[in-house]
């Protein structure tokens, strides 16, 4: 069995070591060591990457109590000693957000009994689920201010592994999940957690936790945050983000919200006007139509076939018509990329039934719509061109 040596020192960055096997699986070729400071996916955490001399070590997972190194290309010989390189960035911002997420569930149990049952740690962000079905911002604050004291504090954190009999001593947070070779992440008079983690020496090294928003999830809060570097990486990104919008809006970081409150309300006054125009423009475009009436199986008939056209500008249009001349039959189709469209209306004088003639149209292009005996809409797939759908509605008076 591999000798797990991040468990020995969390800090190793650099070891030698002897391949014991080469092999192939679904996810690739990957080597097992005879030791390794290589961190596998497990509790939560992320794998470790790095190299094993010059082949790139992309993942790293445990696999029936063996530790699979997948890498990018077979080595070609396997005797002799091999050094592995841990991507250190990596694996410290793994163990600084590992630890910060046992200090702030820690946090909430001892300031509201809210207990966490379940952690995630992503690339950029790092989400608890507590259960609470609810979570106040004064609660939020509350909790992040104690995690913090706790940090600037620079507690000790430390690693035991204990036995299944040995757990009363410990009051834990919550119960592991295996019986036997327990390992305890323990901040003294703090926090007693079984975790197969990686973590610094100190809650100094934490650096800091922020939280950053929280939403409700399947009957519990989902609670977003952020440790350590992750910290400053995001006051940077937000802090590039606020001075880009104070030179757009053309006003200071404390006077963004009234600025950006003018802009929509302009934006929204410039939205009515328009809308506004295009009812007067849609409105000359239906007189337009008035005169290219002909007659059609003994009706007068306005017909027109369009491209790319909201279906909502020609409803306006067939109603303003008919609303306009009593004995009119408007029948309009659009094409929108692959789909059909039509719409048809009537006023009060021609005897067909619209609604029937739509009821045996639709199944043509595998639509459907709905509407009444005077005005009818609905649309399905192109299977035929917008010409040949005005045609056969057409046929269909």
């Amino acid at each position: 069995m591999t000798v797990k040596q991040y468990y020995q020192d969390a800090y190793m960055k650099s070891f030698q070591t002897s391949i014991q096997d080469q092999q192939q699986d679904e996810s690739g070729w990957y080597v097992v060591l005879e030791q390794t400071a290589f961190y596998p996916t497990g509790g939560g955490q992320p794998h470790d990457t790095g190299t094993l001399n010059q082949h790139q070590v992309i993942n790293v997972e445990e696999v029936n109590g063996e530790i699979r190194h997948y890498i990018e290309e077979p080595f070609e010989d396997i005797s002799g000693d091999v050094k592995g390189q841990i991507d250190w960035d990596r694996r410290f911002d793994h163990m600084q957000q590992h630890a910060g997420q046992h200090i702030l569930s820690a946090a909430f149990v001892e300031t509201f009994q809210y207990e966490t049952i379940s952690f995630h740690l992503g690339k950029e962000i790092l989400t608890i689920d507590l259960d609470v079905s609810d979570l106040t911002e004064s609660e939020a604050l509350e909790a992040e201010a104690s995690a913090n004291r706790v940090i600037r504090e620079s507690r000790h954190i430390e690693t035991r592994w204990v036995t299944g009999a040995e757990l009363s001593q410990y009051p834990l947070r919550k119960q592991p999940t295996v019986t036997d070779d327990i390992r305890l992440v323990i901040i003294p008079d703090f926090d007693y957690n079984g975790c197969g983690g990686t973590h610094p020496r100190s809650t100094s090294e934490v650096g800091a936790i922020k939280i950053l928003d929280w939403e409700k999830h399947k009957g519990h809060i989902r609670l977003q945050f952020v440790c350590g570097n992750r910290v400053l990486e995001q006051l940077h990104r937000k802090h590039g983000l606020l001075r880009e919008l104070t030179g757009v809006l053309q006003a200071p970081e404390e006077n963004m919200i009234p600025a950006v409150d003018r802009l929509i309300a302009k934006q929204k006054d410039q939205e009515k006007a328009l809308e506004g125009l295009k009812e007067v423009l849609l409105t000359y475009e239906a007189e337009g139509l008035l005169g290219e009436e002909t007659l059609q199986k003994g009706h007068t008939v306005i017909k027109k076939a369009y491209a790319e056209r909201p279906i909502q500008e020609l409803q306006k249009i067939a109603q303003y018509i008919v609303s306009k001349r009593e004995d009119m039959l408007v029948l309009l189709v659009v094409q929108n990329d692959q789909k059909l469209q039509l719409v048809a209306a009537k006023g009060s004088s021609p005897s067909v039934n619209l609604r029937k003639i739509a009821q045996k149209i639709f199944p043509m292009i595998n639509g459907k719509g709905g509407g009444k005996e005077s005005f009818v809409q609905g649309g399905g797939e192109a299977l035929m061109s917008k010409e040949e759908l005005l045609e056969t509605l057409v046929k269909q008076l």
